[in-house]
C-alpha cells in the first residue's frame, strides 16, 4: 500500500468505544483526521473525531459515507460484522482483514488457527449439536464452556465439573455452537501485543503478565514480574508466529496461559490493541494506538522501546459506587498525588457495575517502585491490593 502521510489523510474507525477515542487521539497528534461511524450518539471515540457517522455497521448508506470520505479503516473492537470491513474494502484499505477479524470472531476457528500455525492451545472440543456433546471426551473435565462467537470479558463462560453440568450449561447457552476448554492449572495469564504492517514488516511490546478479576483484566504489569527470559521468548516467537500465519496488518494480542508446569499455551486474541496494552501510553516510547495509526497508514513500524516501569490499573464503574450509594467520582486528587500515576478516563456518561470507565497507568524508574504506588493507589481506590 501508499503511505498516507500524516497530515495529508483521514482515517475511519468502525466503532466508538475507548479504543476508538484512543486510536483517534494518536492519529490526531500525526496530523490526521479522523471519521468514526458508531450508532451510538454519544461514543467516546465519536465525541473526539472530527467526523460522527451515527448508524449501524451494516448500513449500507454509511458505509459508503466512510469510504468515500476517508483513505483507510480500522476496527476498534473485534465483533463489528465482517461482511461490513468485506464491503469497506472494495473501496479502501482497510486493515485489519475482514477474514483475520472473523477468525478472531469465533473460537473454534481460532483455536483451529493455533494448531495449522504450530502454536499449542489448550485441549478442547467443539460443540455445536448433541451428537459432539455426548462425544466429548471425559478427560477435557472440569473445564470452561465457552460460547463461540460474541463472549469477552467472562460472558458467555461456564465452568463444567461433569457431562450432567456440561449439558446443563449448553442449554443455559441456549445450545449455540460453543467451545469446551479443558481447565488447566495456570501460573500465570500473559499477553503479548505486536504490529505487524502489510509489507511483513512486525514489532512486539515486551511480555505483560495479567490479573483478572471476575473474568476481567484488573492489573497489568510489565516487566512481567514473574516471567524468566526463556519464557518470555517463547510468548513473543509464537505471538509473531499466528500474526504472520494470519497475514495480519495492524495490532494483534495474543494471551497465554502460563500453567503451573511448565508448559504456555495459546488462550485467544483480540484484532486490536488491547486493555493489557494501555500501559504503553505512558511505559513506553511509542504506544499501541500510534502502532495502530502507523500500520493502518503504512508508515514505518518503530520497535517499541519501554522506558519506564509500569502498572495499569483497570477502573470499572463500581468504583464511583460505594456502601453510601453513588454515583460519586473517586479521590482522583489523592490518586493524581502519588508519583508517577496517569489517569486516563474514557469520557462516558454514566458510571454502571462492570463498565470500563478508564484506567491509571504507574510508570516509576524500578519494577519495585511502579508495584509500591499501584498498590497506594489501589488502597485509595478501594481496590484489591493482593498483587
Amino acid at each position: 500500500m501508499t503511505s498516507l502521510l500524516p497530515g495529508a489523510a483521514t482515517l475511519g474507525v468502525l466503532g466508538g468505544g475507548q479504543l476508538g477515542r484512543m486510536f483517534v487521539h494518536a492519529a490526531q497528534a500525526l496530523g490526521y483526521r479522523c471519521i468514526v461511524l458508531d450508532p451510538d450518539a454519544i461514543s467516546p471515540a465519536g465525541a473526539v473525531a472530527e467526523k460522527h457517522i451515527k448508524t449501524d455497521y451494516l448500513d449500507s448508506f454509511g458505509l459508503a459515507q466512510l469510504a468515500r470520505d476517508c483513505d483507510a479503516i480500522t476496527t476498534e473492537f473485534e465483533n463489528v460484522p465482517a461482511v461490513a470491513l468485506e464491503t469497506l474494502a472494495g473501496m479502501r484499505t482497510v486493515a485489519p482483514a475482514a477474514a483475520a477479524v472473523a477468525v478472531c470472531q469465533d473460537r473454534a476457528v481460532e483455536k483451529a488457527h493455533f494448531e495449522a500455525a504450530g502454536v499449542p492451545c489448550a485441549p478442547h472440543a467443539v460443540i455445536s449439536n448433541e451428537i459432539e456433546l455426548a462425544a466429548v471426551d471425559p478427560g477435557l473435565l472440569p473445564g470452561i464452556l465457552k460460547t463461540s462467537r460474541m463472549g469477552y470479558d467472562g460472558k458467555g463462560q461456564v465452568r463444567v465439573a461433569s457431562a450432567a453440568e456440561l449439558a446443563q450449561a449448553w442449554e443455559g447457552l441456549k445450545r449455540v455452537p460453543c467451545v469446551l476448554e479443558q481447565l488447566l492449572p495456570l501460573k500465570f495469564e500473559l499477553s503479548v501485543l505486536v504490529a505487524r504492517g502489510a509489507d511483513g514488516q512486525i514489532v512486539n511490546f515486551p511480555v505483560q503478565q495479567n490479573l483478572h478479576r471476575g473474568g476481567i483484566l484488573a492489573v497489568t504489569e510489565v516487566p512481567a514480574p514473574d516471567v524468566p527470559a526463556e519464557v518470555e521468548k517463547l510468548a513473543i516467537a509464537a505471538a509473531r508466529q499466528v500474526a504472520a500465519a494470519l497475514n495480519y496488518v495492524g495490532v494483534l494480542c495474543i494471551e497465554f496461559f502460563w500453567l503451573e508446569d511448565g508448559r504456555l499455551v495459546v488462550n485467544e486474541m483480540a484484532p486490536r490493541p488491547h486493555n493489557s496494552g494501555h500501559w504503553t501510553m505512558n511505559g513506553a516510547d511509542v504506544s499501541q494506538f500510534e502502532l495502530q495509526v502507523r500500520a493502518l497508514a503504512g508508515l514505518p513500524l518503530p520497535e517499541p522501546r519501554q522506558h519506564s516501569a509500569s502498572v495499569m490499573l483497570n477502573l470499572l464503574g463500581d468504583l464511583w459506587f460505594s456502601d453510601e450509594g453513588g454515583p460519586t467520582p473517586p479521590a482522583w486528587d489523592r490518586v493524581l498525588a502519588l508519583p508517577g500515576t496517569h489517569l486516563h478516563l474514557y469520557g462516558k456518561a454514566d458510571a454502571r457495575h462492570g463498565r470500563k470507565m478508564g484506567h491509571l497507568n504507574i510508570t516509576a524508574e524500578t519494577p519495585s517502585g511502579a508495584h509500591a504506588v499501584a498498590v497506594q493507589a489501589a488502597a485509595i481506590l478501594g481496590l484489591p491490593t493482593d498483587f
